[in-house]
């Protein structure tokens, strides 16, 4: 997922030879610092055929990569691309001294493509971000490899790469607290090409998902960061003008239930004086639903919409997957709680697990129609490197290859209980059904019914230019323009209370539904 997992850090220089200099030495005030994000691919997290919608290129900026700029030493002139926004030329290339990526898994492919960019240039390289703690092989195509968080390595890292000294890798020794992340430096960027603004409060979760490499990488106790450090953060985005989303990037923003109720009053009161300028929306654990005190002040400070890690019905898969905080509950009351809150809920889900019965496709269409979770994410389980289900399947001798980080990829990466085939042609079928427009518009629909946003702010220009897209795209276009319509004129009537969000739910779908189709097309 999006989140704290992708925001270690990374750099890149040429040793203090300066390869390509041609032999001119460098003086300190002369160092010219590339940082480099790599392009997603066409995943459901990379909303790609949403974002023309709303005139945007990319949904969240490289945060990871912004909060490493200032750690920097100050004499190093930076320059941040993110490919996703635009092009890496050659003139950047030629620029630079010094070149920093940050990457995760899915990544992986656009990141190498890059390295062997800058490698046949002489520039030397330097890796950082969660891919250095999935892809064994990355020494292979970086001069330097950085694992785990960065924030306490920087100064040495820099100093070695000026004095030409710089190691093959470096490893961090323990897991930073976050009161001294700086503030992230939006100097870099142009807040107009993204969809929603990004900050960290917390980095780590309290659970044990054998899946999942979060733990693996920040651990199982939550580093948070100060109220007063999330106000900078947000009044720095006030001061460039940015109003609008605000995606509190944690993996599991309650993992540490007593530090998120000390700083939401203070959301709250910040986010009231500036007139409401913000909502927001995270990543959390299921047991959210729990307490109700914590969904009112989430209510209370702008949360409009959460991503649940529900996975899956099947309550024996939730305990191989030792998703123990998932089981013995109603997840579906649980959801419904959630939401009764003003708040959507996101969720993901998960098919190919050892426990999964012969009906789990059904089982987990019949959750999702039921739930009213219009957005699904629904993946094929994928042994990430450095899990526990990693190691656990290597032991066995399932493991098939490191896999590519994107869990709707069809090669799966290791051999499942389940027919192979069966596994990915009801992969396909789950897809299949929940996006076909009749079932989505009627999964969003069943949302709105009971929906009852806690905030409206003003339309702008944007928002009508992202309404006659989606006519023309859809409803003229599109080829479930019958569908659309009749969505579209429930919305201004039977829906008007959350007319933006219908929009919003309608053209989000379309990104969806066309890589659906995608998939499903896939070999």
């Amino acid at each position: 997922m999006a989140g704290g997992g992708d925001f270690a850090c990374a750099g890149t220089v040429r040793g203090l030879e300066w390869a390509g200099f041609q032999g001119e030495p460098r003086t300190a005030n002369r160092v010219n610092a590339l940082l480099i994000y790599p392009e997603w691919p066409d995943t459901y997290w990379s909303f790609k055929h949403a974002l023309p919608f709303e005139g945007k290129r990319s949904a969240y900026p490289p945060l990871g990569l912004l909060t490493i700029a200032p750690l920097l030493p100050p004499h190093w002139k930076k320059r941040l691309v993110d490919t996703n926004i635009r092009r890496l030329t050659e003139a950047d290339l030629e620029w630079a001294d010094v070149a920093l990526l940050s990457a995760m898994l899915v990544h992986k492919e656009d990141l190498l493509g890059i390295l062997g960019r800058c490698r046949a240039r002489g520039l030397r390289t330097v890796v950082g971000g969660p891919v250095t703690s999935s892809v064994e092989e990355l020494p292979k195509h970086a001069d330097h490899v950085v694992i785990g968080e960065a924030e306490e390595l920087i100064a040495e890292l820099a100093a070695d790469l000026e004095r030409g000294t710089a190691k093959p890798l470096y490893r961090a020794r323990e897991l930073p607290g976050l009161v001294k992340t700086p503030l992230p430096d939006l100097s870099l960027i142009n807040t107009k090409y993204y969809s929603a603004m990004a900050i960290q409060y917390s980095r780590g979760c309290p659970f044990n998902c054998e899946f999942c490499d979060i733990i693996e990488i920040y651990g199982r106790k939550p580093r948070t960061k100060s109220p007063a450090q999330v106000v900078a953060e947000l009044e720095q985005l006030y001061a460039r003008k940015w109003r609008g989303s605000v995606f509190i990037v944690d993996d599991n923003f309650i993992g540490n239930k007593k530090k998120v109720k000390e700083l939401l009053p203070v959301l709250v009161e910040w986010n009231v004086r500036q007139r409401r300028p913000f909502t927001f929306f995270t990543e959390a654990s299921v047991n959210l639903a729990d307490d109700l005190e914590l969904l009112q002040m989430m209510k209370d400070a702008g949360f409009t919409r959460v991503f649940l890690g529900i996975e899956t019905p099947v309550e024996a898969s939730l305990k191989e997957a030792q998703k123990l905080q998932n089981t013995r509950r109603s997840l579906l009351d649980s959801v419904r709680r959630i939401q009764s809150y003003g708040m959507e809920v996101m969720a993901g889900f998960i098919v190919g697990f050892d426990n999964d019965p012969e009906d789990i496709f059904d089982k987990q269409v019949e959750f999702i129609q039921e739930s009213a979770i219009p957005l699904a994410m629904v993946g094929l389980l994928l042994a990430l490197p450095g899990t526990q289900l990693y190691r656990r399947l290597l032991k066995e001798g399932r493991i098939v290859d490191d896999g590519h980080g994107n869990n709707m990829d069809l090669r799966l990466n290791f051999v499942p209980k389940m027919n192979p085939q069966r596994l990915v042609d009801g992969y396909r079928s789950i897809l299949q059904q929940i996006y076909h427009p009749d079932a989505y518009y009627e999964r969003v629909r069943r949302f709105l019914a009971h929906y009852r946003p806690a905030h409206h702010r003003r339309r702008s220009l944007s928002d009508y230019l992202a309404l006659g897209r989606s006519i023309l795209k859809q409803g003229v276009l599109g080829e479930g323009r019958a569908s659309y319509w009749k969505f579209l004129a429930e919305a201004a009537t039977r829906y008007r209370h959350a007319f933006d969000t219908a929009v919003t739910l309608a053209i989000m779908g379309y990104h969806f539904q066309t890589l659906t189709r995608s998939v499903c097309e896939d070999d």
